[in-house]
This record gives structure tokens, sequence and C-alpha cells, in this order.
């Protein structure tokens, strides 16, 4: 399946030529986030060219890492098979290692809402997560994170909208935190809440302001590069 190989017998090679390509880890990035349709990746990937993308799709449906399935209302959509599904860990671990070195964003540079709902799973620390239900804005992306019994559920609220109008998922959450991407800088501890705040890094909207405090501790990666 893979355009190239590499002439090795080693299993990191064969990953390598399976999901290497450029923008195949971005696919299966959203994929976890759930089923997705083919104008969804392209919306949610607006710079792959189209011809990529079905590439792309064709190359991991032959390696039965995606597959393409009905889905009730929605028409035809891609998901990841119980085998793409296993890269799940390996995707949050890049993506872990990836934010120590991602500095502020570069022009063009965007956030959606799959790479942010992604971003939160990166972050999630399950030693550390209590309670806690989060509204968060960054930029034009919504998202609602909920901590239960140590576990993380993220909601994405479409339309996108400010909290003061659109949809919600039932009840009310305990803050609604509006931010740009400074919000990195929370999550690495390179500032504490208050700071944030202070600064007009995070804006909190609505709630408890000290809510601020467990999203820094729930969702925090150590700046393993700092001292580089």
């Amino acid at each position: 399946m893979a355009s190239r190989t590499y002439g090795q017998y080693c299993g990191l090679t064969r990953a390598v030529e399976l999901v290497g390509e450029r923008w195949a880890l971005l696919i299966i990035r959203d994929l976890l986030v759930g089923p997705r349709r083919y104008t969804d990746l392209n919306q949610g990937l607006a710079r792959i060219p189209t011809n990529i993308l079905s590439a792309r799709l064709k190359e991991l449906q032959e390696a039965g890492i995606v597959r393409r399935v009905p889905l009730l209302n929605c028409g035809l959509v891609y998901e990841l098979t119980p085998y793409g599904r296993e890269l799940e860990p390996i995707v949050l671990a890049l993506g872990r290692w990836g934010f120590q070195a991602m500095g502020a964003p570069k022009e063009g540079d965007v956030v959606t809402p799959d790479s942010l709902t992604m971003a939160l799973r990166t972050a999630f620390r399950t030693d550390a997560a209590e309670p806690g239900d989060y509204e968060l804005h960054v930029g034009d992306v919504a998202l609602r994170a909920t901590v239960r019994d140590g576990e993380l559920r993220v909601a994405q609220l479409a339309p996108p909208a400010p909290p003061a109008s659109g949809e919600r998922p039932a009840g009310e959450p305990d803050v609604v935190i509006a931010a740009g991407p400074g919000i990195r800088e929370v999550i690495s501890g390179e500032i504490g809440p208050r700071c944030a705040i202070e600064d007009g890094i995070v804006h909190v909207i609505a709630g408890d302001a000290a809510m601020l405090e467990r999203f820094a501790a729930t969702f925090h990666i150590e700046p393993a590069l700092a001292s580089r």
C-alpha cells in the first residue's frame, strides 16, 4: 500500500510506511475524535489538496486502518478500524512530545475543533483530575470538557457561539473560559492561572474563576524543552 518503502525488515519501518506520509497522522488524529465525512475532513484540514486527501484515505483503507461505513443521517463516513484505534496512545504521546516545542503560533496557523479536542485529551492528567465542567472558547472553536470519575469527555459545541447564546449540553458549566493561543502557556505552566487572567491571556466569561486553577492542574504538559 505504501507509496515508498525503506527496504528494512523492521516494525518501525513498516509503521512509517503505513502512516508516515504527509497528512496521514492528522487524518488519523481527526478520526480519533469520531467518524467524519470526506467534506468534514477536508474542512478540518483546510490546506490539504483534495487529491492528497483522497489518496491518503485510499492508502489508509488499503492498510486496514480506516474504513468507510454508512452512518445514520450522515451518509457514508470514514472511521478508524480497531487496528487504527490502536494508534490512539501513540498519537497522544506524539502530541505531548510536539507540544513541548510548539512555541508561539506562526502566521496563518489555526485551531480546529478536532485539533483542540485532541489537545485536551493529550494534556489530560488522570492522576490530577478532579471533577469539573469547563466550557472553553479558543477563537471560533468552542468545546465542553467534562471530567467525572477520572475520565474526560469532550463535546464540540456546534455551531460555535459566544457564551451568551447558542446551544449547549444540558446544565451549566462550572466556568466558561475564552482564550487565544496563550492557553498553551497555562497548560504548560509557563504562566499561572491568576496571572493569565490579569494579563488578559485568559478571560473568565462566566462561572467560578477559581476553577481555572483546577483546569490548569487537570490539563498540563510539562515544558521539558524549556532548558534547551
